[in-house]
This record gives C-alpha cells, structure tokens and sequence, in this order.
C-alpha cells in the first residue's frame, strides 16, 4: 500500500471531531491492506512506527531535502528503511543514519514527510491513536469491537492482532489467551480532581492504592525464567536484577504481576522518578547502580498465579489473592474506604509519606488491559503557577489556523527576565484558542516558520502534575503535565512566578 493513502486517511481523521467519522475513515483504509500490509498500516495509523527505537533525533530531520511531487513510496519501503536505519551502530554510524534518513525523506512528498516525522516523535495528533484504530479494525472486517481489543491486549499489539485477523479470521483473535511470557497491555487510570468526583465511578466500598512515582512494571515468570516489561511493553530485565531476584524468591512457578518499580531512602520515603529513571536507564553498570540504588517491586494486581488466570476475576477477588500468596512489603500500600471522606483522608496520608497520590479503584472491575478505563481513577495534588506565554505554534488538524502550543516561561528574580521552561497545548477550549491567536498577532514580536513570538507576554495559570530536571529548556527544570487553566488578564509579567520557586516545587517533590 502506498504511503499516501495513510497520510490521506490520517489528515482526514484529524479533520473531524466526529468519532464515527474518524472510524468509517480508519476502516476504509485498513480494509484496503492486504495481509503483508495491514500490520504496518495499522501500526502507522496508531501513529509510531513499528521500530522501538530508531536512534533518529531532531537534529537529523532539523532541514529535509525537497519533496517529490508524485507519491511512489509504500509502507514496505517505510518500514525496511527504517530497519536499516534502527541497526547501525558503531563507529560513523551517525553519519550512515542521517544520509539513510535524508535518502527516505528525499523519496517523499511534502505531507509523506510531515506525516513520517511525526511518525518518529510519535507525533502524530489526529486524533485516532490505538483505541480509534481499533474501532477502525473492528468496522474493516465487520467483527465485534470487544473481540479486537481483548486480542490486542493479550498480544501486546493491535498490530499483530489484524495481521491474525487478516490471515485467519475472527477465530484466531477468539482463541487467543493470556500467555506467561508474553506481556499483555497494561490497564490505565482516569483523572478525577478530587475524592467527591472519583466515588460515582469507583463505587463504594472502593480500593484506594498509594500512587507510586516509579518504573511500572509487568513481571512474568515462568520457572526459573522471569521477563520484566514496560508500560510500553519494552524488555528491561537486564537492568533491574534485585526485582529478578525478589520474584524468583517467591513459591510459584509461574506469575504475571503488575505493580511499580521504586527506589527508597534509608528513611523510607521513595526517591524521586529521576534518580529511579536514570537508575534503569541502561544496563550498563547495573551493578554500581543497584549499590547506589537499590530498588524495590510494589505489587497493586495478580493477573496469573501456578497456572490459575485472573484477568477477568474482580479486583476483590484478585485483591485478596495478592494479601494471601504475596508478602506484605511486596503490596502497595492500600485502604478499603467506604466514603468519600476515607478516600480523602488516605490520600493526604500518603502525600505526607511523599507518594505521588492515590488510585481508587472499583472493587468489581476485571482488569481491562490497554484501556485508560473509569474503574480505576487517579487523584494527585494539583500545583499551579502563573507563568508567561512568550509564544505559540501554529496548530494543525483540527487546529489549523489558531496558534496552539504555547511557550511557557518564569521570571527570573535576579536579572528580570523570563526563562522558558515547557510548553503544552492541554486545556484549551476553542474559544480560548480564538482569543489567544487574536491576541498573539496583536502582540506579535517576531516569527518563524512554526512559532509566533509575542511582546509583551501574556500571562497564565497553569496547573502542572510535578517538575523534573531537564536540560530541554533554558531553566534547566521541564513541567510535568502542564495545562492551561485560564488566562490571568488581572496580572503583569512582573508577578509570574520566579524560576526559582518552580525549581523548588522539583525539589520538594524528590
């Protein structure tokens, strides 16, 4: 299939804030691939490459060659150059891989190239990531919806889930079953702002979990052989060799376990995700690593035990198979609440103790895999600052025409100035979109192809999950989930928040 048919799809999809649009189009496009092409299309259309890790950054594609005018490259084109790409390494590897980039982009036309490029930052933003092609796959081969997404969660992949579909039919995704070994996608949090607005979801009594601020992990042994995996399913066993170590410990020969790999300090407190971070970062000296910090596995769902599969039990069952067979320091630490007010009181606990929030969870709930799914509910502490919007991007897809992406900076209590320290695009309306575009062309200082710079700034309230040291952005510090609550028009740029307070909420978070 050629290329252009998926650059055509996804531009129409992101056109449409209709999902059954969005849909009919993925569909359409899926059921035109053939069996050698669907695992690719599909994988495109979700909006990554099939490719973990390509050792391609923004340096590389910082100036593409010009653009063809006809389209000729297909998705097996794509995809082997990209395998060439992903397997250099060595001495003058950097140069071979930036000359087999410039000679892919080169082949493409102007919207394959933005649409590859997003491709390799998983940029994508069409609006139709893996849940829609999902959808999509479903509609193509006229199959049941709940069919495709358990496969997929079982396989690890919605991609290998329609090459099945594709070959052998609906039959080969109705066989398919929890295997050891093989991990499964993980189950996802919603977000609620506060006790009160998580409990018509959660239910009562519910099942409140610590929220850790680690590495999630999913374990799988099978005899004297353990696997750990990520959240994005990639193989991290050789880095972590005391959670091998733990699991093996334990009297089951075979396991799958969900759970949070942490660091602690000697007062008990977790360390903070960057030290944890950079800890399983590589395998490369794992062992001083470990000396310096050793990390520990917080248990919260058992979804296999000695043959026995709980995928589809209720948590209450699943809950008090974990109290039974695993040993207490290996649970998160967790509260049966039967109010709001339980809730509440369990969260600010464990706040104290330096966890990063709580999760409540529905106790009937089976464990929906690959799914961000209302059962389980995330609650943190919201921090806010006011900062200032020095800039935006041009939007596109269904942003096209407003200035979207904000630059966001604090001041800078010595000097007076601003330092950028993040951008998002998160919580805006579009009628805030309407009037910040107005306003930055009011405003406007100077531009570049993408960005409209503004003087003077204007200044907003931002809410943001955490920060984290970074040396992406000038203040040296990079904010965790920021999104737009509202603009401050009753503040000047003289009453952002400095720079230095921002680092201190980094601080007082690790």
């Amino acid at each position: 299939m050629l290329l252009s048919r998926l650059v055509t799809t996804s531009a129409e999809v992101a056109a449409t804030r209709s999902r059954l649009a969005k849909r009919k189009a993925l569909a359409a496009c899926i059921a035109e691939a053939g069996p050698d092409d669907i695992e690719l299309v599909v994988t495109y259309l979700s909006g990554s490459l099939r490719q973990r890790r390509t050792g391609v950054g923004w340096a590389s594609l910082s100036g593409l060659p010009d653009p063809v005018d006809e389209p000729t490259l297909t998705v097996q084109d794509v995809d082997a150059a990209f395998e060439a790409v992903a397997a250099m390494g060595g001495s003058g590897s950097a140069a071979l891989r930036s000359a087999a980039v410039e000679a892919l982009f080169g082949r493409a036309t102007a919207p394959e190239q933005a649409f590859l490029r997003r491709l390799v930052f998983e940029d994508l933003r069409q609006g139709a990531l893996d849940s829609l092609v999902q959808d999509g796959l479903a509609a193509a081969f006229g199959v049941p919806l709940p069919v495709v997404q358990r496969a997929a969660m079982l396989l690890g992949s919605t991609a290998t889930a329609a090459s099945q579909l594709a070959r052998s039919g609906i039959e080969a995704l109705e066989i398919v079953g929890l295997r050891v070994g093989i991990p499964v996608r993980p189950m996802l949090a919603a977000s609620a702002p506060n006790p009160e607005a998580a409990v018509p979801k959660s239910g009562l009594p519910a099942l409140v979990d610590a929220k850790l601020d680690g590495i999630r992990i999913q374990v799988h042994r099978d005899g004297d052989s353990v696997r750990l995996y990520t959240r994005s399913l990639d193989d991290v066993t050789d880095r972590m060799p005391e959670i091998v170590e733990s699991v093996l410990a334990l009297p089951f020969p075979t396991l799958v376990l969900d759970g949070e790999v942490v660091g602690l300090g000697p007062d008990g407190r977790p360390l903070s995700f960057q030290v944890i971070a950079s800890r399983t970062g590589s395998s490369v000296d794992v062992t001083a690593g470990r000396t310096r910090t050793p990390l520990s596995l917080f248990v919260f769902d058992l979804l296999h035990v000695d043959g026995r599969d709980l995928l589809d039990e209720p948590l209450e069952v699943r809950a008090a198979a974990m109290t039974d067979l695993l040993p207490t320091r290996m649970l998160v630490p967790r509260r049966r609440a039967g109010s709001a007010a339980e809730i509440s009181a369990f969260f600010t606990q464990v706040v104290a103790d330096g966890f990063e929030g709580v999760v409540v969870k529905n106790l009937a709930a089976p464990y929906a895999a690959g799914r961000r799914d209302s059962a389980w509910i995330k609650l943190k502490p919201r921090h806010t600052f006011d900062l200032a919007v020095i800039g935006a991007e041009w939007g596109y897809g269904r942003r096209e025409g407003w200035l979207s992406n904000l630059h966001l900076a604090a001041r800078d209590p010595d000097t007076g100035g601003l330092v950028m320290l993040g951008k998002t695009f998160k919580g805006l309306t579009d009628q805030m979109l309407t009037w910040q575009t107005e306003q930055f062309l009011t405003r406007e200082a100077r531009r570049t192809k993408t960005t409209v710079f503004v003087d003077p700034p204007l200044v907003a309230e931002i809410a943001i999950d955490g920060v984290q040291r970074s040396t992406r952005y000038p203040g040296g510090v990079a904010l965790r989930f920021a999104r737009v609550l509202r603009y401050r028009d009753d503040k000047t740029v003289d009453e952002v928040d400095t720079i230095s307070s921002v680092v201190a909420l980094g601080a007082t978070d690790g």
